[in-house]
């Protein structure tokens, strides 16, 4: 009898340790898929560079769509040509990561305070949503003469295209705690702040970097388009890409277009990662293969 009455309470135990070592497993055994599947998008990306090289475009005019080989001995193989355009990447990498935690730390805080009063809340958020909505490009002559046309401009841009997915993600994610979860801190008679602090802004942790990896790659966008328009100081990668188009320098132009799109990946990716420590295993995500 003993036997019978003991053995649901062993599974009862065992089974949140087998469920968590088999989340453990998961996340530590790597597909084939995994890597496979981006090996063959980059395959299938080649073969069409390929076609519109040497089917598409005549050899006179094959200077519009160098072919892949051609842009690797001629741009990143030679240091006289890749030099530039790393130093310009490392500029507008700059201008990126400052324009990102200025608008991370604006849209966070604002989002905070919205939820804290819900007349703040009518009253900001159609502004956030004009900020978003409004071309960059019909307002960068202006934010030239207010701020000049150097760095603070490049990271001004950063800023206002960035700020409203912080915004956005970070009220969504404050609003949509559990109202169950609410009852509880209010059966313990917690404060406003209390709420805030121990429930609803960890609760909000997955919308938050769900809004950091979406601004993140906005703020690189943002650094390019500043620095193509605000050209004083050193050159960033922007700059450089107006440069080559201008010149017609064809592999440099492409070079340049693969190093801003590989930092916008690694920035994305650098962000995705932070997301996943910093949410841990308790969220839904952190369950995906």
């Amino acid at each position: 009898m003993s036997a019978d009455i003991t053995a649901p309470a062993e599974v009862a135990v065992t089974a949140p340790q087998l469920t968590k070592t088999a989340r453990q497993a998961r996340r530590r055994r790597i597909r084939p898929s995994t890597v496979l599947t981006p090996l063959g998008s980059l395959g299938v990306a080649l073969g069409l560079w390929y076609a519109a090289s040497y089917l598409l475009l005549s050899p006179a005019r094959r200077f519009l769509v160098p072919p892949p080989q051609q842009v690797l001995t001629v741009s990143f193989l030679d240091w006289a040509h890749l030099q530039p355009m790393l130093q310009a990447l490392w500029l507008t990498a700059q201008v990126a990561l400052v324009g990102l935690l200025i608008a991370s730390a604006l849209g966070v805080t604002a989002a905070v305070l919205m939820s804290r009063a819900r007349w703040l809340e009518r009253s900001l958020y159609p502004y956030a949503v004009v900020l978003q909505t409004v071309p960059i490009l019909a307002i960068v002559p202006l934010i030239g003469l207010w701020f000049g046309f150097g760095f603070t401009s490049r990271v001004v841009v950063c800023v206002l295209i960035a700020l409203f997915p912080m915004i956005a993600n970070t009220l969504f994610g404050i609003q949509s705690v559990d109202r169950a979860h609410h009852d509880l801190f209010t059966l313990q008679r917690a404060g406003r702040w209390a709420r805030l602090r121990k429930l609803e802004l960890p609760a909000a942790l997955p919308s938050v970097f769900t809004g950091l990896r979406t601004s993140s790659g906005l703020s690189v966008i943002g650094a390019i388009v500043g620095d193509m328009f605000f050209k004083q100081g050193e050159p960033g990668i922007g700059t450089l890409l107006d440069v080559y188009r201008s010149r017609l320098q064809s592999e440099d132009l492409f070079a340049a277009i693969i190093l801003a799109s590989f930092f916008g990946v690694a920035v994305f990716a650098a962000f995705t990662l932070v997301a996943r420590l910093a949410v841990g295993s308790w969220h839904a995500s952190a369950d995906r293969p």
